[in-house]
């Protein structure tokens, strides 16, 4: 956006400048709003807390911000601004690390804050770039085997996976292919779509396709998962999700689901009740 207005500001043209860029810059709050337009008229049929009008227009204003942080500045120019945190054996003994899996459309970065907090606390952690990106769910177990390898192998004990969106996917598609359950200490996920998410019906790559509702890969999945798991899962969910709707196809029957208020999809990764809960989980034996 920057380059554009400018390279034409430059080139003479102030006026083509000046409204490339407002075009580009109001095309997101746009498409934003009219997310959770439709959120709001799926999830009136949802068990989830029904959203106040004050709690989506709360919900919009932060996500609008938070998209041009994460989408425009921190995974298009900050990949490598924080690397994973491995100490050395004798440092690391003891404690426990995390696997960071993002989801759909995102790399390592979004987890940015996150690993800048968790290396001042001394956590051992590795944040996965899922490739290819438009791939499909099934090709990302490999890259988070390796990462729950290498955290283990400097801790000596099972990691803590937590997931954003598609990556909590990829972490139920590892289990089903890698497990066996005690490589894991526990799972989160934030707005993971378990069961699809009704927005997925217009998506036409592949691996959005498989969020879909009523997709044959989530229907495999669930069907080739064991009952329990003997994997613990805590489920973040939220009736401002504007993404993955309705709410309660972010949860699982036999997890411990908490509902975010006024929280929409990717600044799940800023409410403070997440990070609480995934320290107090590395604390837990």
């Amino acid at each position: 956006m920057c380059a554009w207005g400018v390279g034409w500001w430059w080139a003479g043209r102030p006026v083509l400048a000046v409204a490339g860029v407002l075009i580009v810059a109001l095309f997101q709050p746009l498409v934003l709003a009219l997310e959770f337009l439709l959120l709001r008229r799926v999830n009136q049929a949802d068990a989830a807390p029904p959203a106040r009008a004050g709690e989506l227009l709360r919900a919009w204003a932060r996500e609008c911000l938070v998209n041009w942080q994460v989408f425009t500045w921190r995974q298009a120019w900050r990949v490598a601004a924080q690397a994973d945190h491995l100490p050395q054996a004798s440092a690391a003994a003891g404690r426990r690390g995390v696997v960071l899996v993002h989801g759909f459309f995102c790399n390592r970065a979004i987890w940015n804050p996150w690993m800048q907090q968790l290396r001042e606390r001394g956590v051992p952690f590795v944040a996965v770039t899922l490739e290819p990106a438009f791939g499909g769910i099934d090709d990302y177990p490999a890259h988070i085997d390796a990462a729950v390898q290498r955290v283990q192998a400097a801790t000596g004990q099972a990691p803590l996976l937590v997931g954003h969106s598609m990556g909590g996917l990829a972490i139920r598609a590892w289990l089903r292919q890698r497990g066996p359950a005690t490589r894991v200490h526990a799972v989160i996920t934030l707005g993971t779509p378990h069961h699809g998410t009704w927005l997925a019906r217009f998506a036409l790559a592949p691996i959005a396709r498989q969020m879909r509702q009523t997709s044959p890969w989530l229907s495999a999945l669930r069907q080739a998962e064991i009952t329990p798991r003997g994997v613990p899962f805590i489920c973040f969910y939220s009736h401002c999700d504007n993404i993955v709707f309705p709410a309660s196809n972010a949860t699982l029957a036999d997890a411990d689901n908490r509902h975010l208020r006024a929280t929409a999809h990717v600044d799940m990764i800023n409410h403070p009740d997440v990070m609480a809960q995934v320290l107090l989980s590395l604390k837990r034996g």
